[in-house]
């Protein structure tokens, strides 16, 4: 029987979290009738903290490239939960902005996230999400 290392260990738990987390938001958005997926949820999450930001923003506090944020703003306009609107100071740059859909949207996702987060995370204490926090961090540097 082969032996498995801690590296290859290490890739299928991240895999396997990253797989359940994304699961449960999409099952938890269904049953509440919010038609979006996760990585529609992640771009609103950033404009309800901040709207009318660029695309380009919007890539880095995602962590997307600039073809699939295009598909993602494209799939939130045909929902109506963001629009593009011409930057004022330099019409060569559209900057997204929320809908009145897009804001209602809001309040019902960000508890439901809440929620999810809360059981999640449950039995975890301060210390050992400060230690994860860190590593985590540590890898996505070390990745760049």
């Amino acid at each position: 029987m082969t032996e498995i290392n801690s590296d290859e260990v290490f890739s299928i738990l991240v895999g396997k979290i990253s797989t359940a987390i994304n699961r449960t938001f999409l099952r938890a958005f269904t049953l509440e009738g919010i038609d979006i997926s996760i990585e529609q949820w992640s771009v609103l999450a950033c404009l309800w903290k901040k709207d009318k930001v660029t695309q380009q923003a919007l890539c880095s506090l995602t962590a997307k490239d600039k073809p699939s944020m295009t598909r993602l703003i494209d799939k939130l306009e045909k929902r109506n939960l963001v629009t593009r609107v011409s930057d004022h100071n330099d019409r060569r740059i559209n900057l997204i902005h929320l809908t009145q859909d897009g804001t209602a949207l809001e309040k019902k996702a960000t508890e439901l996230v809440e929620k999810i987060v809360t059981k999640t995370l449950n039995n975890i204490s301060d210390e050992e999400m400060n230690t994860a926090r860190i590593v985590l961090k540590k890898i996505m540097t070390n990745l760049e």
